[in-house]
């Protein structure tokens, strides 16, 4: 009996002792090595982050694209429509740009887009690659290009919301209009392109540049029946000169 009792305790040590050592072996090995390689990774949504846990980019789905949830501590836009794509972010964790995508049939054609924009600091987009794709019926409208838009001076991605909810609550029209333009006069909101090159929803590829306020002032282009023109407009968006290849034929 004392020699069974004496065996019974041996075991009982040495595999105290072998599940001490392998957890040990685990454990160094795990700080040694974090590596992990997948053949396939399936996930609805994919958050990269820092080791303070700031979220720098966001790869989703479109169900888990986020809108009122908050992302580093700040919802992102209520308003804006879910799509699949990715979204980047500083490292102060403000939403610094994205790219997102759909198409899907319609009733009577399809419709489709792709974009990528790249904010500035704290605000909205200054860079945009497009593309749209829209069928109806008989019609269809493919226009795409690159943009660089201005935004206004003091323009805050939190400062854009608050005003936002603010005029959504005026429901009288000249009142509404007239608190959108002292904004835009302290350059809290507004914003306007400046520069586009690509193909417009008339077919006309080309180089077009805009005012400050947004308005078109000169266009550089092949339009839908291979014609060069150039053309130059007045803040009122009449022409004042204009050039085409065909004057030359």
């Amino acid at each position: 009996m004392m020699k069974i009792e004496k065996e019974l305790k041996l075991l009982r040590i040495a595999v105290v002792a072998s599940l001490s050592l392998s957890a040990v072996i685990l454990t160094t090995g795990m700080k040694a090595n974090n590596d992990a390689r997948f053949e396939t990774l399936s996930v609805e949504r994919l958050n990269i982050i820092e080791a303070d846990g700031t979220v720098r980019m966001l790869l989703t789905n479109t169900a888990r694209f986020p809108t009122t949830e908050q992302v580093n501590g700040r919802v992102l836009n209520e308003e804006r429509k879910k799509r699949a794509g990715m979204l980047f972010f500083n490292e102060e964790g403000i939403e610094a740009g994205g790219f997102i995508y759909d198409g899907s049939k319609t009733a009577d054609g399809h419709s489709s887009g792709l974009s990528l924009t790249f904010d500035k600091y704290d605000g909205d987009q200054v860079m945009q690659l497009l593309t749209v794709d829209e069928k109806r019926g008989d019609k269809r409208v493919i226009r795409s290009g690159l943009a660089f838009n201005d935004r206004p001076e003091f323009e805050t991605q939190q400062g854009t919301r608050d005003i936002m909810r603010e005029l959504a609550q005026i429901t009288d029209r000249a009142e509404r209009r007239k608190k959108i333009n002292e904004y835009q006069q302290q350059g809290l909101i507004g914003g306007a392109p400046r520069i586009l090159l690509g193909k417009t929803a008339e077919q006309n590829n080309g180089l077009f540049l805009f005012a400050k306020d947004g308005s078109p002032r000169a266009m550089f282009y092949v339009d839908e029946h291979d014609q060069v023109q150039l053309q130059f407009l007045n803040s009122k968006g009449d022409v004042t000169h204009t050039w085409s290849g065909a004057d030359s034929n």
